[in-house]
């Protein structure tokens, strides 16, 4: 059984026990010990006891918030902090999509005809990006702290995941909404 949301094994039997009818049918409530979602699912053999779950998630699993996967368009512009004033100077953009979303962070992919990658691969790499979601566009500089060279069918692109260094609030606004609705999106019904 994995959490809807994150994918994790690590569940327990949530504290809220459902009605007598819905238990003799094995349905439960249940809570993940990673991301703290609590839905409903069925257990009818009760494998799942009341006391944390403790395996071990496998390194890299471990998530400061739940990542929705996305295909939105981007604007992506190399970003420069000015030193003495801490303005932000940009390059000129280029076309690519976000691939995957959350509250702290997101990945996007390019084509980087435009870039060159030694300042792709530079260890301090801010971008500033523009993503086009379904409520809104919303604009932040991003720390790149992941890349990776991917060729899909002949076609080589870069791969970046990147945190959120600096974002305005109604930017903030826009993308909490955002994810809101797609955590309200999500199954919460669990059959194994």
């Amino acid at each position: 059984m994995q959490c809807p949301r994150c994918k994790s094994t690590r569940i327990q039997r949530g504290y809220q026990d459902p009605p007598v009818a819905l238990r003799m049918l094995g349905m439960r409530q249940l809570l993940c010990n990673k991301c703290g979602l609590e839905f409903k699912g069925i257990d009818p053999l009760g494998r799942l006891e009341r006391a944390p779950s403790f395996e071990i998630d496998k390194l890299g699993t471990r998530r400061r918030a739940p990542r929705f996967t996305a295909h939105f368009p981007a604007t992506i512009y190399l970003a420069e902090r000015s030193p003495d004033n801490q303005k932000i100077t940009r390059s000129e953009p280029a076309r690519g999509h976000c691939e995957s979303i959350s509250k702290v962070g997101l990945t996007l992919s390019f084509v980087g005809a435009r870039f060159p990658e030694k300042e792709i691969c530079r260890p301090d790499r801010l971008l500033f990006v523009t993503v086009d979601l379904k409520n809104g566009p919303i604009s932040a500089v991003v720390s790149v702290i992941s890349r990776r060279r991917v060729n899909e069918q002949g076609i080589a692109k870069w791969v970046v995941g990147a945190c959120f260094s600096n974002m305005s609030e109604n930017d903030t606004a826009r993308l909490t909404a955002y994810l809101e609705k797609r955590a309200e999106e999500e199954p919460i019904l669990i059959v194994e």
